[in-house]
């Protein structure tokens, strides 16, 4: 069977290319640290025909159409309190246990909420 249409050349070379322009969007995903490498991306290529009333004309539109993985998922612990008003508020917990203060990377001493107690730096 011969080939009607040459995938490379339809439409001036376009359909070709907007595969590759969504391909590249699909690597990139891919390539994100930020995202799961297992997960399944798709890439559709939409070809629409329609024809004249005298049949002898067909109008196409190409669109091709990506589906990422999305980034994962961030998760953070908040801490639950009451401000001096009574109204709930919350922080993010930054010690890993609440109420325990820990030393940062720059070596400064912080409460569970990531608020400087110490400074050993003048």
């Amino acid at each position: 069977m011969s080939n009607i249409i040459d995938l490379n050349n339809f439409s001036e070379g376009a359909l070709a290319e907007r595969f590759n322009e969504e391909l590249q969007k699909i690597l990139e995903n891919i390539a994100d640290p930020n995202t799961d490498a297992k997960k399944v991306r798709k890439l559709t290529l939409t070809v629409s025909l329609k024809a004249d009333d005298k049949r002898d004309v067909v109008l196409t539109s190409v669109v091709a159409k990506s589906t990422l993985a999305p980034a994962k998922e961030i998760e953070a612990k908040l801490i639950m309190d009451l401000d001096v008003k009574g109204k709930v508020t919350g922080a993010e917990l930054k010690s890993g246990i609440k109420g325990q203060t820990y030393i940062t990377d720059d070596g400064e001493v912080e409460s569970d909420r990531g608020e400087k107690i110490v400074s050993f730096r003048n």
